[in-house]
């Protein structure tokens, strides 16, 4: 046989070789999407599809007609309305007058801002995505610190996005520490620290409609069981949800109560999986007990401490149980959260107000959620 017969025989057989090796490839794709594609379509359907459907209504407004409904596109007069229009008293708040004291505020706060700003352009590898982030957290922080200045200036009263703000960081801040204070005992070698991790886990374990109910009739000093108490001290007559601050202070506290077992179990398994060769060393150096919590304990809890934060954060804007049946956001919308008032609007059957505050909620978790994402992996890789 030549050597050119030889090669016409070859190349069919080469040929149907790399034939056959396509379509096995392809029917290994095949084979994995077929498997892949029923989640991506629950997802799509779950998540995703509604997701657009909201920001559609968002954009509508709904209203029910004879038959079914009717969806009218008005494109962002449901977001001017909160931001600007009839509900922006309730959603932004009351704008008061500042004082020196909080234009001073506002001046640090924008040359901070300012400076941040500079610094990340000058020392960083600037990019479209890290520039126009920073520039919204930057514009959003700014916006924040002038609504805080003016509601809470003289005449001015905020609004349930701050609301919802005082929620979520004062309550997050306290449990934070009340978590770790009470993890790091329970941490020791101390009796009875068994029986006291039982004790503080309890409050996790109820309901946050238990617990709203149970703090409502705690914080009654007519009636409730606590009424021998706040006779002996002489406050039987004084209502605590007739104050704006002292309603949003018994929220904060039954929050506070119910939320710091999570804090508190997360951190005890944290510690209790630190090496202790670390802190031996530091014992035998001489090192004292808060030198070794500051320089050995906290440092390793942060990876930690930064993934609970940012769950809790997540969750503690959705907050509406606990304004809810304590104060039914009183007194006026003194206590009403975001969700709370969207929840309320809603029933008013305003869809399409209700759709706007949620998308508004989710923009802001979002941002602020990414930034504090960020925050703590450029704090871990420095």
């Amino acid at each position: 046989m030549s050597a050119v017969d030889a090669t016409q025989t070859a190349n069919p057989l080469a040929q149907r070789e790399a034939f056959a090796q396509r379509l096995r490839a392809w029917w290994e794709r095949a084979s994995v999407a077929s498997f892949v594609l029923p989640a991506v379509l629950i997802i799509l359907f779950l998540a995703i599809f509604p997701l657009l459907i909201s920001l559609y209504v968002s954009l509508s407004r709904l209203q029910f007609a004879r038959g079914g409904i009717q969806l009218t596109f008005v494109g962002f007069n449901n977001y001017a309305k909160l931001l600007v229009g009839l509900d922006q008293a309730r959603f932004l708040g009351r704008f008061g007058a500042p004082d020196i004291f909080g234009w001073g505020i506002i001046g640090l706060v924008s040359l901070a801002l300012l400076s941040w700003f500079v610094r990340y352009i000058r020392t960083s590898r600037v990019s479209v995505g890290g520039f126009v982030g920073r520039t919204l957290l930057a514009a959003f922080l700014l916006a924040l610190t002038l609504l805080i200045v003016f509601t809470m200036a003289q005449g001015g009263r905020p609004g349930t996005l701050l609301v919802t703000m005082i929620y979520v960081y004062v309550g997050i801040a306290v449990q934070y520490i009340l978590g770790l204070g009470l993890a790091y005992l329970c941490a020791q070698h101390i009796p009875g620290k068994r029986f006291f991790r039982v004790i503080f886990l309890l409050p996790m374990m109820i309901t946050p409609v238990g617990v709203a109910y149970m703090f409502r009739m705690m914080v009654d000093t007519s009636v409730g069981p606590l009424y021998p108490i706040w006779a002996g001290l002489g406050w039987q007559d004084i209502s605590w949800v007739n104050n704006p601050w002292s309603a949003r202070a018994a929220i904060l506290v039954s929050d506070i109560w119910q939320w710091t077992p999570f804090m508190f179990i997360v951190l005890l398994a944290a510690i209790e999986s630190l090496p202790h060769e670390p802190m031996e060393a530091a014992v035998v150096d001489g090192a004292t007990r808060w030198q070794i919590f500051r320089e050995i304990t906290f440092p390793a809890l942060l990876p930690v401490s930064a993934t609970l934060l940012l769950i809790r954060m997540i969750e503690a804007f959705k907050i509406i149980d606990l304004p809810n049946i304590l104060t039914s956001g009183g007194p006026g919308t003194a206590t009403e959260s975001m969700t709370l008032q969207a929840y309320a609007i809603w029933r008013a059957l305003d869809i399409g107000g209700s759709a706007a505050i949620a998308y508004l909620l989710l923009f802001i978790v979002t941002l602020l959620a990414t930034a504090f994402a960020n925050l703590v992996r450029n704090r871990v890789a420095a």
